[in-house]
């Protein structure tokens, strides 16, 4: 080793000085979504009751993603809860999902009065394991929430066949993965419905705001119906049936419409999308040649069945291999001027919410006398779940407007610090 180099964790000079050298801002904002909100603006014209905008952004992603429908909301966690919704799902049912995944996933189980039951992910692509879902469904399970997680698609082959067998619904969650693919279709197109988030963080962005897609005539009605006040006329108007499964009645709902500015600004961000997407898989590329180079840190997967959109680049630490802890290596990362995370901090059955048994008042959803079990969330296990949380995820940055120097700067200052490693196993100060 060098004996010249030195850690900045130790005293040594970081690698990038970050109040120096920033690093690009996430998302971009450029003059085109200016301009589009500049143009809602002098219209006057802000809700969707009068505007043309949202119906505008919900043809273009409908023809995009290769449905018929595509219903805007005003965030990604009530597009979940309109689709929970709109399948019927309530008190007594149940919905799997993978316990490696967003928090805001379980709130929307929790609003229809329903349970989540967790299921673990597969230790290479970190997505639903079709092998314990199957495992995991009841005669009280409703439906499955399929996470399409980082920008990977699932194995929707093997899961929507264990869903057939089972007779529930398939929910895809793409809220991290825009544009990506399950062989030839496009993730959204598979499930009986789907919804996308379009929060700051994702692949492209409203600010807020999510989306339902469905192929399925009576689903869209209820959640259009859903989504504004249930007003039937406006339904009528968007999906003309008249043999239908669910009368088409007022029913109990929200107001979660998308407006006008942000309607806007998604025209102009899914332009934009598979510019980005190519990014964000070039930054991935970039990463794997070099780590595939570290002995103890594995690159993430991609089946050959996967169009990756690498919302989050999410690699494996194997502690053994390395030599130190993985707190210890990604504060040292960290220390060099690199925000590399160990991303989600512990499994959803973790969640006080669910062990304290405390989501709803008078013990509701968990006491509900509909309920033909005792579900015990103390006692939920899944194993490549907590390995992931607790011991071997690291997320390096990944977004389409870092540049090759940052991404160099990234890689040296891990390599830096697996140069160091010796160095660090000596310091007892940690």
């Amino acid at each position: 080793m060098n004996m010249e180099v030195k850690l900045a964790i130790l005293g040594g000079r970081p690698l990038r000085d970050i109040k120096a050298k920033p690093y690009p801002h996430h998302p971009f904002i450029g003059e085109e979504e200016i301009q589009a909100v500049m143009e809602v603006l002098r219209t006057g014209i802000l809700s969707s009751h009068r505007g043309t905008k949202v119906m505008e952004f919900e043809e273009n992603i409908s023809r995009y993603i290769g449905v018929k429908y595509a219903i805007a909301t005003c965030s990604g966690v009530s597009a979940l809860q309109l689709a929970l919704a709109t399948l019927g799902v309530g008190p007594g049912d149940e919905v799997v999902v993978p316990a490696y995944a967003p928090t805001s996933i379980i709130a929307p189980i929790l609003m229809q009065n329903a349970l989540p039951i967790f299921t673990d992910v597969d230790p290479h692509t970190y997505t639903i394991d079709p092998n314990d879902l199957k495992r995991k469904i009841t005669k009280s399970t409703k439906a499955v929430i399929v996470v399409h997680l980082f920008g990977m698609p699932a194995d929707m082959d093997k899961i929507l066949e264990v869903a057939d067998e089972h007779n529930i619904f398939v929910i895809e969650d793409c809220s991290q993965a825009h544009g990506a693919m399950y062989k030839d279709k496009k993730v959204g197109s598979m499930g009986h419905i789907a919804v996308f988030s379009f929060s700051e963080d994702k692949n492209m962005t409203t600010g807020e705001g999510g989306i339902v897609v469905t192929d399925d005539d009576e689903l869209a009605e209820r959640v259009l119906m859903l989504r504004d006040h249930s007003e039937t006329k406006r339904v009528k108007e968007y999906v003309k049936r008249k043999n239908r499964k669910w009368p088409l009645v007022n029913m109990l709902s929200y107001n979660c419409r998308m407006t006008e500015l942000q309607a806007a600004i998604g025209i102009v961000q899914l332009r934009r999308l598979h510019k980005n997407n190519e990014r964000r898989r070039r930054i991935a590329e970039a990463y794997t040649k070099r780590l595939e180079e570290i002995i103890g840190i594995d690159p993430p997967v991609v089946p050959e069945y996967a169009h990756h959109v690498f919302n989050v680049y999410c690699a494996k630490y194997e502690e053994a291999e390395i030599g130190i802890s993985r707190k210890l290596f990604v504060e040292a990362v960290r220390s060099e001027g690199v925000p590399l995370s160990t991303g989600y901090r512990q499994p959803l059955y973790k969640n006080p919410i669910l062990t304290m048994r405390i989501a709803r008042s008078k013990g509701c959803p968990f006491t509900c006398q509909f309920n033909r079990r005792l579900i015990s969330y103390s006692k939920t296990m899944c194993p490549v779940s907590e390995s992931l949380c607790y011991r071997t995820a690291i997320w390096l940055p990944i977004y389409p407007e870092l540049s090759d120097s940052d991404v160099d700067d990234i890689m040296n200052a891990i390599e830096k610090v697996v140069k160091c490693i010796e160095t660090l196993k000596k310091t007892t100060y940690f």
